[in-house]
């Protein structure tokens, strides 16, 4: 690992980009938080994997299976997504709609950039034939003008919504009378807006304007090379596992929104610790991701370090919740995302019976949104997030969605409410 000097990321990346196309262009971002103070950029990836489909339709593909390749050969490190619908390949059924991206994307790099956003200190890491190119790119010092940035956005009220705010009210009385029927104890429910793109905007420049108004540890953009990008200003993360097998995850649950005014701030804050609504839903998901790292972790080595915590970001106040345990030695990471998958923050409980509720109501497929940005380190270790907060950009269609947990005591106007406070800043940052 070589240090080299001082990139401001955005720049970088841009620079990345021209050099080596914005294809195959992967930044996992931080905030500059002690959870978001590390970034990575990468460019021309060595490899390409890619999966899409359901079980038994043609052309599709097993995305474990591709993930128990890239476990067994790193032979670099690997950097992707897997989408929600991969859950397919565990639970067949009608739990699941056709995602129109891919199930899985992932490229192989033998060369990257790592960041420190708190110390501003810059590494080279790796070898390859792009190493040396790379190198004298950062050597010959960052272009001090702004990095480019979409000049032309959307505006808010150009997305088609494919559900009304009446209409996701409706479905949140529909989750609590599944619930009241006992069917169900939580769900996350989503709803989305797409957009046409009319005027050429690369998902580089989107993501740029994205960050800048949603800062978040654990976001970034990965832009595949059929025309597939997301893009995620996520402040959650769903599983890392390091080398020794130490294993974490940090579900969030329960949201409020920031405000300028100190006082209202603070009582927005004070007003989501105190709320039993909340709680209990983040103590719900708890227990699930605890049952379900109970499959591939070491029998007592479950713990809850943090249990419902306040953390705030730029737009929303969380709560969020630590569950750690340590990794069995018969087991790996792809055993881990396979007992955890879909993440328990963005189902419900039981898992599997709130997504095949959940798919009666939601109209379009999730694909990458509620599943996972993804690393394979070559030393073992692995880290992922969640995708929400998150944009799809196929072609030049923009998608993006938002969720929110109901339980019993839901209040269907407030749950609206609340996404709007989730998905209003991504919109804005767009627009």
């Amino acid at each position: 690992m070589t240090q080299l000097p001082w990139w401001d990321p955005s720049c970088l990346a841009t620079a990345m980009a021209r050099h080596f196309g914005e294809e195959g262009l992967v930044w996992l971002d931080g905030d500059g938080s002690q959870l978001g103070q590390r970034a990575l950029l990468a460019a021309a990836p060595q490899r390409q994997l890619r999966c899409c489909g359901l079980p038994g339709q043609p052309g599709s593909a097993d995305p474990f299976e591709a993930l128990e390749e890239i476990q067994q050969n790193r032979n670099g490190i690997w950097l992707g997504w897997l989408a929600y619908e991969a859950g397919a390949w565990m639970e067949p059924g009608r739990h699941w709609q056709k995602p129109d991206m891919a199930t899985l994307w992932a490229g192989c790099y033998g060369v990257v950039v790592q960041l420190d956003l708190q110390h501003q200190q810059l590494w080279l890491s790796g070898e390859g034939p792009q190493r040396q190119a790379l190198e004298a790119l950062i050597r010959s010092g960052p272009d001090l003008s702004e990095a480019a940035v979409a000049q032309m956005g959307v505006a808010i009220d150009q997305w088609h919504w494919h559900t009304t705010i009446s209409e996701f009210e409706r479905q949140v009385a529909t989750v609590q009378a599944w619930i009241g029927a006992g069917d169900l104890f939580q769900a996350n429910l989503t709803a989305c807006a797409e957009h046409n793109l009319t005027v050429k905007s690369g998902a580089l420049q989107l993501y740029q304007r994205l960050r800048r108004r949603c800062p978040a540890p654990f976001g970034g953009v990965m832009v595949a090379s059929n025309a597939e990008a997301v893009l995620s200003a996520s402040p959650e993360r769903f599983l890392s596992c390091d080398a020794a097998g130490n294993v974490e995850t940090r579900p969030i649950k329960g949201t409020r929104p920031r405000h300028q005014d100190p006082d209202l701030d603070a009582a927005a804050a004070a007003e989501l610790v105190s709320s039993p609504k909340d709680r209990a839903e983040n103590v719900m998901i708890v227990d699930l991701l605890r049952n379900d790292l109970g499959r591939v972790c070491t029998t007592g080595s479950i713990e809850v370090p943090q249990l419902v915590g306040l953390e705030s970001y730029a737009q929303v106040h969380h709560l969020t919740s630590v569950v750690s345990g340590k990794l069995r030695p018969d087991q790996n990471p792809v055993a881990l995302l396979r007992a955890c998958w879909p993440g328990g923050s963005i189902t419900g409980a039981p898992k599997i019976s709130a997504c095949s509720h959940l798919n009666q109501l939601e109209p379009v497929a999730r694909g990458p949104y509620c599943g996972s940005f993804f690393r394979f380190n070559v030393d073992g270790s692995f880290d992922s997030n969640l995708l929400i907060r998150s944009v799809m950009l196929r072609d030049k269609r923009l998608r993006i969605h938002g969720g929110c947990g109901i339980v019993a005591d839901s209040n269907p106007e407030q749950e609206a409410a609340e996404l709007g406070w989730k998905i209003q800043p991504l919109l804005a940052a767009l627009s």
